[in-house]
């Protein structure tokens, strides 16, 4: 995919979800609308929501966002909390699949295939499931699904990310010769960071200015990218930029703040949040790829509760696309746009 040039326009403009507290964690928190169901004709669907980590602040607002639509669809939801666990994931999945108390199920997978044989088993087994987030299966360069009869797959694709943050270095490194930038990985051996990292490579390739001169990993954890920053800052005084996701970067600010770099350093993120947005108005950072983790999580709820009363499937589906400017947020751009988590 070749992105088109950035356009200095306003963006799309994405409505914001309300984070509130979220407290699900393992098989706890049932939610619903007892009034919307009450009032509707509607039989109350039951759907086991299989979440990456519900503390995560990325994932908050998804989760706040199909807890919202859950209730307006008259669903009760059920939230697993798989903590970053693949293990704990796929055995609550197996779990849920055994028990025959759910018409739908909701994964966000934490590793893109580990989870398809038992998705497969449920749908086999007449349980609707929608995907959303992450890739369900090993293809990570499309929001297609993988899976035959998923109700929906609502999806970012990795590779895309990838490639927009290769274009985006390769616009803010154009003054540098060289350009030296740290890479910050979040789990660097995961099927989602080998996804992104090749796809810019594939770009960064193309810059013979542009040279990665350190590594690090996140985790997406801000104060993992603070530790990260910091090595990279003083084993490589001359870096020039830093990428990688909006939570390493976030913390990477604290760094270059102590480093007395602020300004001297460029930061390019991908996520779009609310610290990003910031950061990216004040000139703290050059730019963040966008994500939309509440859209996510409304979308799969809102299709998944309607393919169970109709037995129809919706296909891929990419809230980024809708986004204006690529979804590509820059100082030109970000008074407009509506971060959807606070990073």
């Amino acid at each position: 995919m070749v992105r088109s040039p950035v356009r200095r326009g306003s963006v799309y403009r994405v409505a914001a979800v309300t984070i509130g507290a979220v407290c699900a964690i393992g098989m706890s928190a049932t939610l619903m609308s007892s009034a919307g169901a009450a009032n509707s004709g509607e039989k109350t669907l039951k759907v086991a929501y299989m979440s990456f980590s519900v503390q995560n602040s990325y994932d908050a607002p998804m989760l706040a966002a199909a807890q919202k639509q859950a209730k307006a669809s008259h669903v009760v939801l059920t939230v697993f909390n798989a903590a970053t666990t693949p293990t704990k994931q796929y055995d609550e999945l197996q779990t849920v699949i055994s028990t025959h108390e759910y018409q739908g199920i909701i994964t966000q997978p934490i590793v893109s295939t580990n989870l398809v044989p038992l998705v497969k088993e449920a749908i086999a087994d007449h349980i609707a499931v929608a995907n959303m987030d992450q890739e369900l299966g090993p293809k990570l360069t499309t929001a297609a699904p993988q899976v035959k009869g998923l109700a929906v797959n609502v999806v970012f694709v990795p590779t895309k990310i990838g490639q927009k943050l290769g274009v985006l270095v390769s616009e803010a490194c154009a003054k540098f010769n060289p350009c030296n930038i740290g890479y910050m990985y979040d789990i660097k051996d995961s099927s989602l960071d080998t996804a992104i990292h090749g796809a810019f490579m594939k770009v960064i390739d193309l810059h013979k200015n542009i040279k990665i001169v350190a590594t690090g990993q996140s985790y997406f954890t801000p104060s993992k990218g603070e530790a990260a920053a910091q090595d990279m800052l003083t084993g490589h005084p001359t870096l020039n930029l830093l990428v990688g996701s909006d939570q390493g970067m976030e913390g990477s600010t604290v760094a270059i703040s102590e480093a007395g770099k602020t300004g001297k350093v460029i930061l390019v993120g991908y996520g779009a949040s609310a610290a990003a947005v910031k950061g990216i108005e004040a000139g703290k950072w050059f730019a963040s790829v966008a994500q939309l983790p509440a859209s996510e999580g409304q979308l799969a709820v809102k299709y998944l509760a309607e393919s169970i009363r109709t037995h129809k499937t919706f296909g891929g589906i990419d809230p980024v696309t809708k986004v204006e400017d690529n979804g590509i947020i820059t100082k030109a751009n970000a008074a407009s746009f509506h971060a959807q988590w606070p990073g």
